[in-house]
């Protein structure tokens, strides 16, 4: 989410976060996590707490809670405080797919080199994109992290998309750059759902399925005015707010993505109602990569 800053009731921001991570659940639970913005800068990480199931650091302004299993086990009510004052917070929950999901280096939110703080939910083919482009060593074994190295060093709305069109797989990316404070970026490229929501309060959100935005209108004091799913080949840039302001969308952006034959699988739409899944498989539009060639790039269209 990102925060509206005249908000008067940060609170419900909170309970909306929260609420999100725990039915994010239905899409993940061999790891999760959180990052929380808004501190003073550093240059050096700050360990808080760090074992071989869960991890608390500080990197520069971003406090990261990650941990083995469910949202709902690596939530913490100690955490309730920093998250009401938080003006930007990504969360995750990891259904692994590439990468050991007992290793912490592997779950979300990832924070690499160069202040990039980031989630995907998908899988890519991460030796296409290690092979095509000269990427520094892992730190983990994930198709996440190549995805994000890749994006780290692209900083114009041009080379954003240009590093998107590349990606071949599943892929839904939110990500933000501790050193431009108060900015998100947001990509929905081939396949993996993403939705984007704005409540009365004109604070920002966004998350996998729709219906959990109706979920959170039934059990929480929160209400929105909007909840849209983004078309496959969409990149958003998003805020920062000013004071007594709200969100902007900065940047708006179309791309095509790719994808190969298997990755058209119903798992995509895990936890989605049939209405749902019909609206947003009716919408499809990326290309379909003819893998015996794709080093020659040639690409069928497919939806």
């Amino acid at each position: 989410m990102v925060r509206a800053p005249g908000d008067d009731h940060p609170e419900r921001v909170s309970d909306a976060f929260v609420a999100l991570g725990a039915l994010a659940e239905e899409r993940g639970r061999d790891a999760a996590g959180m990052a929380l913005f808004g501190d003073p800068p550093g240059e050096e990480p700050v360990v808080l707490g760090e074992d071989d199931r869960r991890s608390d650091v500080r990197h520069g302004g971003c406090r990261v809670v990650k941990g083995r299993g469910r949202f709902s086990g690596i939530w913490r009510h100690d955490l309730l405080a920093e998250l009401d004052r938080a003006p930007i917070a990504l969360g995750h929950t990891r259904w692994a797919t590439q990468g050991s999901p007992y290793a912490l280096v592997n779950a979300s939110p990832m924070v690499l080199p160069g202040g990039i703080v980031a989630t995907h939910n998908g899988d890519v083919d991460a030796d296409d994109l290690r092979t095509r482009f000269a990427l520094p060593p892992a730190l983990g074994t994930t198709d996440s992290e190549p995805v994000f190295q890749l994006l780290s060093r692209r900083r114009t709305a041009a080379g954003v998309v240009a590093a998107l069109e590349s990606i071949v797989g599943r892929a839904a990316l939110a990500w933000a750059d501790r050193d431009r404070p108060g900015t998100v970026h947001l990509a929905r490229a081939a396949l993996s759902p993403l939705t984007v929501a704005v409540d009365t309060a004109q604070n920002f959100y966004w998350a996998s399925n729709p219906r959990w935005f109706r979920e959170i209108q039934r059990h929480t004091r929160t209400r929105f005015v909007t909840a849209v799913q983004l078309d496959e080949g969409t990149y958003l840039r998003i805020g920062p707010a000013r004071p007594g302001g709200r969100p902007q969308i900065l940047t708006r952006a179309d791309f095509v993505p790719t994808a190969r034959d298997f990755d058209l699988d119903p798992r995509v739409w895990t936890g989605f109602t049939p209405a749902d899944e019909e609206r947003d498989r009716a919408r499809l539009r990326h290309r379909v990569a003819d893998l015996p060639s794709l080093t020659r790039g040639e690409l069928v269209s497919v939806g």
